[in-house]
């Protein structure tokens, strides 16, 4: 059972049906499943398969795993019995949980910080880097890439000048100035040795093979993990715009600001912006989860509704359109509505506590607050940390706002705060629990209604 507070939850039979649903999504990408059903090893052809495509291994050859991300110890420990061990000569990935809840022997995995960088992951990075002079890794070998969302964050390995302490406070500057991933990842990329290409480019001559589990909408290779072995197309010039748009450039730690003017004039080397040696393939992503949704509802009897998987915007705007959306009847046809991507939320100067998702719902729950039928909405984050690592998400339904305002909860004013956590905490059987997952494809919405 993947969501751990479930029976405190399922009190209804619309929510019961809530998280059979969201379960369903989130099986399915875990990495027990999309490793074994994308990656093949045909010992005939000593070839390896990825969704379908030949990587041949020379006679000699040997291979190396590497990468980072939230997902990147499940995949490890998936990938370990998928190709043969033997074939396995080393390998150093980091992910945000303990190396030893994972069953590997070839890799070792660096647990490191998220989702501020910490000096476990520029360990983790530098251990990587140091399997290509203690193996000799040349051509004719494969670098295998592990790469998930959260990578960003857990393979943190400053250019020289910029320490790991200016990154942190960077990044937290950008976490909160409402920068999209895609401007916070063009301004790390220009600030590390592996992000934007880099790592792919390090081991050249060898073939690196990356296996994605996507966070970004849209599947973005160069935004996932901020790039790690794509072709970067930001530049410094792009950087330094996102710092300037959200006003970071006299906050900005100095040697950042420096660094990057320096790229911008040519004195610094820019990101690569083409690796032949290297070839991405996305094994599993927002859609693949929305899709198995939709099985299982169609399963229970139901209609479901794909609604995207590229939902993006503020947090609150958005779950407010897609209330009115629900109001004004435009899904009437359907009783389930799955909604995936990221939304960004734009915290106020003195907010509460909560993330994106435990917002979407709270906002939600006053959204419809009118609706003529009972409903459900359910949002959660699928690595199972909604930026509280102790909350996944939330679920609210018909009866929530009556209940708040029972207990003399003035929603609004929480809402106002950004205090969706203590709001829902106050409000009961709402917080969703999972712990990690071990999967990270964005944010799960399913809206279950009853007209």
């Amino acid at each position: 059972m993947i969501i751990k507070n479930r029976a405190e939850l399922a009190n209804t039979g619309l929510r019961r049906a809530a998280l059979d649903i969201i379960e369903a999504g989130i099986e399915r990408v875990l990495p027990a499943r999309v490793v074994p059903d994308s990656v093949k090893w045909e010992e005939e052809r000593h070839t390896l398969f990825v969704n379908g495509i030949g990587h041949h291994l020379s006679p000699h050859g040997r291979i190396f795993v590497v990468g980072g991300g939230k997902a990147a110890g499940a995949m490890s420990e998936s990938l370990e019995t998928v190709v043969p061990a033997m074939l396995i000569v080393d390998g150093v990935v980091t992910c945000n949980e303990p190396g030893e809840r994972y069953r590997v022997t070839r890799c070792r995995i660096v647990e490191a910080g998220h989702p501020v960088p910490d000096e476990r992951g520029t360990t983790g990075v530098k251990l990587m880097l140091e399997l290509k002079s203690q193996h000799a890794i040349g051509a004719g070998d494969i670098v295998l890439c592990l790469i998930s969302g959260g990578g960003s964050a857990l393979m943190p390995c400053p250019v020289a000048g910029v320490s790991l302490d200016d990154k942190q406070k960077l990044t937290g500057m950008m976490l909160s100035s409402g920068a999209s991933i895609s401007e916070i990842n063009a301004v790390r990329k220009h600030l590390s040795l592996v992000k934007g290409g880099r790592l792919g480019a390090f081991f050249a001559p060898a073939s690196v093979v990356s296996l994605v589990i996507s966070d970004v909408v849209g599947n973005d290779l160069s935004t996932i993990a901020s790039g790690p072995t794509y072709p970067d197309p930001t530049t410094f010039q792009d950087a330094w715009s996102v710092l300037v748009k959200y006003g970071l450039i006299s906050a900005a730690p100095r040697h950042v600001v420096e660094y990057i003017r320096r790229g911008m004039d040519g004195r610094e080397q820019e990101t690569p912006k083409s690796l032949n040696n290297c070839r991405n393939y996305i094994i599993g992503d927002n859609r693949l989860a929305l899709e198995a949704m939709a099985r299982k509802a169609r399963e229970m009897g139901l209609r479901p509704c794909i609604v995207t998987a590229a939902q993006t915007g503020d947090t609150a705007a958005v779950a407010q359109q897609r209330a009115s959306e629900l109001l004004a009847g435009k899904y009437r046809e359907y009783n389930i509505i799955l909604i995936g991507g990221e939304t960004t939320p734009t915290l106020p100067p003195a907010h509460g506590v909560g993330g994106r998702n435990q917002h979407y719902a709270a906002v939600s729950m006053l959204a419809l607050h009118s609706f003529y039928g009972e409903w459900v909405v359910a949002s959660m984050g699928t690595d199972g940390s909604d930026y509280l690592r102790d909350v996944a998400g939330a679920i609210v339904d018909w009866n929530k706002m009556a209940a708040a305002e029972q207990k003399g909860l003035n929603v609004r004013d929480y809402l106002e705060r950004y205090d969706s956590n203590t709001l829902l905490q106050k409000a009961g059987a709402s917080l969703i629990v999972t712990g990690h997952t071990g999967t990270n494809v964005g944010d799960i919405i399913v809206y279950v209604v009853r007209q």
